[in-house]
């Protein structure tokens, strides 16, 4: 066989073996790509879902607010929503996110403001979708303490509160763990979705607030507590369906990627886990209001049961059995209708019930992470005694009261500054009024205000 034979047929051997190679290599960077493009798919789709939460407070509030206060609320729920991106555009995500902590992890320093992302392949997902979905979730603390407050804050004084909360506070609490600063560092705290970061942040603002504030003109009467109901039940009933959707990417998509096996089927898991956190809260709350009110079922206290077996779930909705999450979820529905009548006995008004199902369910939640991770009462380390990651109950009291002092602290500073300032609480006449046609000019019900 002739030399140029030879050199022909090795030739047509290798092709195949190149084209092979360059398959496997393209097959490496397509996998690579496609794991890129499934994770940005769940921050971006992640996102949307949570955004549309704000539908649901929207909803819930306007409907548990009297009716001549519902356009007020409607205008306040747009409106934080579009106060807290702003900020958190402009200062809150670098803090969140910090370029550097000081202060042992306590305090983030930010990096270039307003953030700017830089798109690569090798973080695994866009730059851009991460901070969206970081972004939406924002609005949430600030939509608690809007609930709370309802029918007797000043609508401009309400949103510089929301300004300092969703640029300074929020970012603060959530660089402690989601940003790598002392509680993550020093603590193990464990705090999958927000229980603590986002939802008791909002819970002990909104405590606050109200405290400062003070309650309704004619909601106490010495020990007598005089009832106002919402105007619109129906509408509560859909901004609570709204909000339990909601969650779905609110606990899913804090799994923060989808491009493997082992994550999709978390987050599958994390879906169902927090579906039957939300139904063991219902039906926690339907029986217990069922015992103690001689067999009438509120159904505000059905709707917050629902929310607050979502929170109760969010510090870690994927380790649990569903089992495991029905029940965490039914203690937060019960822990609902206890908080309310003491929140009453204590004089705070709080006209949606956002601090029982917020910060109290928060609390709850956080605490009960540390038995899906082995009971600890301490942290663990290894044998060079460094931290395991593994949750403790001492680990999640300390991120516990750190955050409730601290959030508590920086929003009473804010409360008194307005207090004292712009004032924060309408006049007893524009109370009386409504501040749909005190402040706003448009009535949301024009033939029956009341």
């Amino acid at each position: 066989m002739s030399s140029w034979m030879k050199t022909a047929m090795r030739g047509a051997l290798m092709l195949p073996l190149a084209g092979m190679a360059g398959l496997a290599a393209h097959a490496q960077e397509a996998s690579a790509v496609s794991a890129y493009v499934d994770s940005s798919y769940l921050f971006l789709i992640g996102g949307l879902i949570v955004m549309f939460m704000a539908a649901g407070f929207l909803c819930l509030e306007s409907g548990l607010v009297r009716s001549k206060n519902a356009s007020m609320q409607s205008l306040k729920n747009v409106s934080l929503f579009s106060v807290a991106g702003l900020m958190f555009w402009l200062i809150g995500y670098n803090i969140a996110y910090p370029a550097s902590t000081a202060l042992g992890g306590i305090i983030g320093i930010p990096g270039a403001i307003p953030w700017s992302g830089e798109e690569s392949l090798d973080t695994g997902y866009a730059a851009s979708s991460d901070w969206f979905f970081q972004m939406v979730f924002v609005a949430t603390a600030a939509s608690i303490v809007s609930g709370t407050v309802a029918e007797r804050v000043k609508l401009w004084s309400f949103l510089i509160f929301v300004v300092f909360l969703t640029a300074f506070i929020y970012p603060t609490v959530v660089s402690w763990e989601w940003g790598g600063g002392y509680l993550d560092s020093e603590w193990a705290f464990s705090d999958f979705a927000g229980s603590t970061l986002v939802h008791s942040t909002g819970g002990w603002a909104a405590l606050v607030g109200a405290i400062i504030i003070g309650p309704r003109a004619g909601k106490y009467f010495g020990e007598k507590v005089n009832p106002m109901p919402g105007s619109n039940i129906p509408l509560a009933a859909l901004g609570t369906f709204i909000l339990w959707f909601g969650w779905f990417g609110f606990n899913g998509a804090s799994q923060l990627a989808a491009g493997t096996f082992d994550d999709i089927n978390a987050v599958a898991k994390i879906f169902a886990n927090t579906n039957m956190a939300a139904v063991g809260g219902v039906l926690a709350a339907m029986i217990l209001t069922a015992v103690l009110y001689k067999g009438k079922v509120d159904p505000t206290m059905a709707f917050n049961g629902a929310i607050g077996g979502l929170v109760s779930i969010t510090a870690e909705p994927l380790a649990p059995s569903m089992g495991m999450s029905v029940a965490i979820g039914a203690v937060g529905g019960v822990l609902v209708v206890l908080t309310v009548p003491l929140l009453d006995k204590l004089k705070i008004d709080d006209v949606v019930g956002a601090i029982p199902a917020h910060l109290v369910c928060g609390i709850w939640g956080t605490l009960i992470v540390a038995a899906s991770y082995g009971n600890h009462i301490m942290p663990p380390v290894d044998e060079a005694g460094a931290l395991t990651g593994d949750a403790s109950y001492v680990g999640q009291l300390v991120g516990i009261i750190l955050t409730g002092v601290v959030v508590s602290v920086l929003s009473a500073i804010v409360w008194f500054a307005l207090k004292a300032t712009l004032g924060v609480r309408v006049s007893e006449e524009e109370e009386q009024l409504g501040l749909d046609r005190a402040d706003t000019g448009v009535e949301a019900y024009p033939e029956f205000a009341s």
